[in-house]
């Protein structure tokens, strides 16, 4: 995809992550959810590709808008108004400018971690996305050289904030419902989260390899 903007690529790569974890979500989801987690993500994102095949738009912000209002169209559960909302708020953050760099990628990760949390009204420690969420956010607002380091950082934070909600009882969702029980399972929103993020880091990284 030769001519693709640095945005539609970073969306289509994070397409292909959920398609390729999708069984991995869903199977985490059984634990201490609807277990549809996975194929719900899928068919959000596939969804997402066709509208790109169709045209993509102008501006990264556009692109978000685009993730986020499809997104909140096709996903089930939780997760669509939730990652609706986060696109959505990136997409506010960013305006209309036509190039994301350092600044703007945390301004934009920032504000999705704030519509989570104001949408799901949750905190750190509640086992949901949220604990991926925040320790990319604070990674992200160090000192990064370019985008693909700043990605890489909160890539990274995400991930390890999925791992620590294996022991954490849930306090938000359908996991709650399980409560002590619902120790013991990384939480599949987190999860989801940190996929999206090391996807949009790999992208980074490779575009900027290209330069």
């Amino acid at each position: 995809m030769p001519d693709c903007s640095p945005a539609e690529r970073a969306v289509r790569a994070m397409a292909a992550t959920i398609d390729e974890h999708h069984i991995e979500l869903t199977t985490l989801d059984r634990a201490v959810g609807d277990g549809d987690h996975g194929e719900n993500m899928r068919r959000g994102f596939d969804a997402v590709v066709a509208k790109l095949d169709a045209g993509t738009p102008d501006t990264p912000g556009a692109v978000l808008k685009l993730v986020a209002t499809t997104l909140i169209s096709t996903v089930g559960g939780a997760s669509g108004p939730l990652y609706g909302t986060a696109f959505l708020r990136a997409a506010t953050a960013v305006g209309d400018i036509a190039e994301l760099d350092t600044a703007a990628v945390l301004t934009a990760l920032t504000a999705a971690r704030d519509g989570v949390v104001q949408r799901g009204k949750a905190e750190p420690g509640d086992k949901t996305m949220v604990d991926a969420l925040t320790p990319a956010v604070d990674a992200a607002a160090g000192e990064h050289a370019d985008v693909a380091a700043l990605l890489a950082a909160a890539a990274m934070a995400a991930e390890e904030g999925a791992a620590a909600t294996e022991p954490l009882v849930a306090r938000k969702g359908r996991a709650s419902y399980l409560g002590e029980r619902s120790a013991g399972h990384r939480d599949p929103g987190a999860q989801s989260t940190a996929l999206l993020l090391r996807a949009l880091a790999q992208a980074a990284g490779a575009l900027s390899g290209a330069a």
